[in-house]
């Protein structure tokens, strides 16, 4: 089977299906870790919500049990695969219509006596074993719904060249050539067309401060974006649009600032420190006001919009329980409800999402991936923990896809 027939035959039928993974992952969670840090030292004394173990998919839950989860090649697709005992894990995890498709650590590499370079090591799931399987050659990777075809780039940033790789076998089955170098990829959420920002330099690259050797070093806060193409999945053709650093996103404070499609597909954005927190541009690159019902969203919050679009994955709350996020009216910002979850990545369904989420020992780097449902106390436990720190080695950052 090429790589057209892969696509047109996995993802034509996703266009109802949920947000695809938000740009600059690594970026934003640096970013939001360092907002909660000060915000649940104010918290510390909330007490821990108790949580009732549940008979949902029977995987391991708070509450303790066993682990009871069908073999994923009978599993069917709508039911949850957990592995509680797996940090990183080895085996597919899913949750709902939701995969966690792939995930990498990043490893900071020398390039000169101030400068350093983020490099990052994936696995990647293969649809047909359900294993994730370690690779060194991307830097970047960008999961279609289906499970079937990934875009990736060569690890020197910026790329002249987009790769569509089969999960199944491995192989690139088609490159995609560029005249505008490339250092970030997503695709929209029915899988059809790709957005993939271009960069004169590598936006993974880190400075030291010239007039300190021991200064920490931080992403270089200029931008080399230069703007992004529209690229039809199938056939590989597209456009470029040149979108260089707006005045509303001054002060990012580092070099990625990746795009990714609206909802419909129709505009493209990108985060934001600057309120609202998000930047939106329309395909000839004119910056325009968001689609009403993402108005709200918040650029560090993974999971965004439910599926059905009437629930927006909100920022971290903390009130009602130790660790928890609100849930929003996407119309009017109104905060919903507030449920578990420090930090929440992806919906399953429209009525439940998947979050870290941390342990009785209530270190907030001590996390686990777990499901979640607003307005319910039941948890379920998807994954092992992962490293107690940002630079602790093997930890590990999730990458989402509908499967």
């Amino acid at each position: 089977m090429n790589v057209d027939e892969l696509v047109r035959d996995s993802l034509r039928e996703q266009a109802d299906t949920q947000e695809p993974v938000r740009p600059g992952l690594a970026d934003r969670v640096l970013a939001l870790r360092r907002r909660r840090r000060t915000r649940r030292f104010a918290s510390i004394a909330a007490a821990t919500a108790a949580v009732v173990a549940v008979a949902l998919a029977v995987p391991l839950l708070e509450s303790g049990g066993g682990t009871d989860v069908r073999p994923a090649d009978v599993t069917p697709p709508n039911r949850t695969v957990a592995h509680p005992d797996q940090s990183p894990p080895t085996d597919l995890i899913a949750a709902g219509r939701t995969a966690l498709a792939a995930y990498h650590t990043t490893t900071v590499v020398p390039r000169s006596a101030k400068q350093e370079v983020s490099v990052r090591t994936w696995w990647l799931l293969n649809p047909t074993t359900k294993k994730y399987v370690k690779t060194t050659k991307w830097s970047w990777v960008a999961v279609a719904p289906g499970l079937r075809t990934a875009a990736v780039l060569e690890q020197d940033l910026p790329a002249r060249r987009i790769g569509l790789l089969d999960l199944a076998s491995g192989d690139v089955k088609r490159w995609i050539p560029v005249d505008h170098t490339v250092g970030g990829l997503a695709f929209s959420r029915d899988g059809r067309e790709l957005v993939a920002t271009t960069y004169d330099e590598n936006p993974d690259q880190r400075f030291r401060s010239v007039e300190s050797d021991h200064e920490e070093p931080v992403p270089e806060n200029e931008s080399s974006r230069t703007g992004f193409y529209v690229l039809d999945v199938a056939s590989g053709k597209g456009s470029w649009t040149e979108a260089r650093r707006s005045a509303d996103e001054d002060g990012f404070g580092n070099s990625r600032q990746d795009f990714a499609f609206s909802r419909d597909g129709s505009l493209v954005w990108a985060g934001s420190p600057m309120a609202p927190g998000h930047v939106y541009y329309d395909r000839q690159g004119r910056q325009v006001e968001p689609p009403p019902g993402e108005k709200h969203v918040v650029w560090y919050v993974e999971a965004g919009l439910s599926p059905d679009g009437k629930r927006l994955a909100g920022d971290f709350a903390g009130e009602k329980y130790k660790t928890s996020s609100w849930i929003l009216d996407p119309r009017t910002g109104e905060k919903l409800t507030e449920t578990h979850g420090q930090q929440l990545l992806a919906w399953a369904d429209d009525s439940s999402l998947i979050a870290w989420d941390i342990g009785k020992d209530g270190n907030e780097f001590h996390q686990r991936l777990v499901l979640v449902t607003p307005g319910s106390e039941q948890t379920v436990v998807l994954s092992g923990f992962r490293g107690t720190g940002d630079n602790t080695p093997g930890r590990w950052e999730p990458v989402f896809a509908d499967r």
